[in-house]
């Protein structure tokens, strides 16, 4: 079967979210052949209800999955490491969202591909823009770098700096 190139946003804001997202990429190593993943970047959301911030990254990756078959391995994870559907903008220990899937464009009721709000979020961009900084957006036609420098938070997303910011 063939591989396809997949990007994966990582995000945590409860507990050792360092840890957390070290854990998912073990854990999506053991699902897909994890080529690149970013550093870590940190965001503090405006609406999200918790304390933290968000530690955010964004890895590349090949699979023989299909897409709904990779998003039930996505959750499958979240739920294993503590993930529990409810409050939209509350706190969760992991997120894991497929934001590219090669160049494929689906709609259905379970997933979006490319991921419905990947062009107005920083968070995703600029980790995503590290390791693939000429990838374009299989909708829009722009690349990576071109859609993060029409942001307006861009600089409100800074590399992690685990003694120096929260």
């Amino acid at each position: 079967m063939r591989s396809t190139t997949v990007y994966i946003g990582l995000g945590s804001n409860l507990g050792d979210r360092v840890a957390r997202l070290r854990e998912a990429v073990e854990r999506l190593s053991r699902i897909i052949d994890v080529t690149r993943v970013s550093h870590l970047y940190v965001h503090a959301p405006p609406g999200y209800v918790s304390d933290d911030a968000f530690i955010n990254a964004v890895l590349e990756g090949h699979t023989t999955l299909k897409p709904l078959e990779l998003l039930a391995e996505l959750q499958k994870i979240e739920r294993a490491m503590g993930r529990r559907r409810g409050i939209q903008y509350g706190p969760r220990p992991i997120d894991l969202d497929i934001l590219l899937y090669s160049t494929v464009q689906m709609e259905s009721l379970e997933l979006t591909i490319p991921h419905p709000r990947l062009a107005e979020r920083a968070f995703v961009l600029k980790p995503l823009a590290e390791i693939a900084p000429n990838l374009m957006h299989p909708v829009l036609y722009y690349t990576i770098t071109q859609l993060l420098s029409d942001v307006d938070d861009a600089d409100q997303v800074r590399l992690f700096n685990p003694g120096g910011n929260r």
